[in-house]
């Protein structure tokens, strides 16, 4: 069974810094890439960043790009998802996810398979 489990959420003020990470079991993601996406209340849930597993190459939405950095630590089976300078807007849960397709990064949730808990993130002004 697939598990993915996030850690490092909590409260930060407006332009903080947090940690996130994803440690994930159960099957090999050997080509496939891990997501972060978040959803704040009464919104869309949304792509936040990715990294390929193999190659490290990583992708971001333009609403964080230049802030977080994701990477990958593959004898740990885990991903981070450094945040920094973070504002307001960026409250929400944050999800690890995986897809079913190798190769492929999804921008949208319809080609996830495997979800995690999702971890609170909550920026203060």
């Amino acid at each position: 069974q697939v598990q993915l489990v996030e850690s490092g959420g909590g409260l930060v003020q407006a332009g903080g810094s947090l940690r996130l990470s994803c440690a994930h079991s159960g099957r090999t993601f050997s080509n496939h890439a891990i997501h972060w996406f978040r959803q704040a209340p009464g919104k869309e849930r949304e792509f936040v960043a990715a990294i390929s597993w193999a190659a490290g190459r990583t992708y971001y939405a333009d609403s964080v790009k230049g802030r977080f950095t994701i990477s990958r630590d593959n004898a740990k089976n885990t991903v981070s998802l450094q945040m920094n300078s973070l504002k307001p807007e960026d409250t929400a849960v944050y999800y690890c996810a995986g897809p079913a397709l190798p190769f492929r990064v999804f921008t949208t949730r319809d080609g996830i398979a495997y979800w995690g808990q999702g971890t609170q993130v909550t920026v203060s002004s």
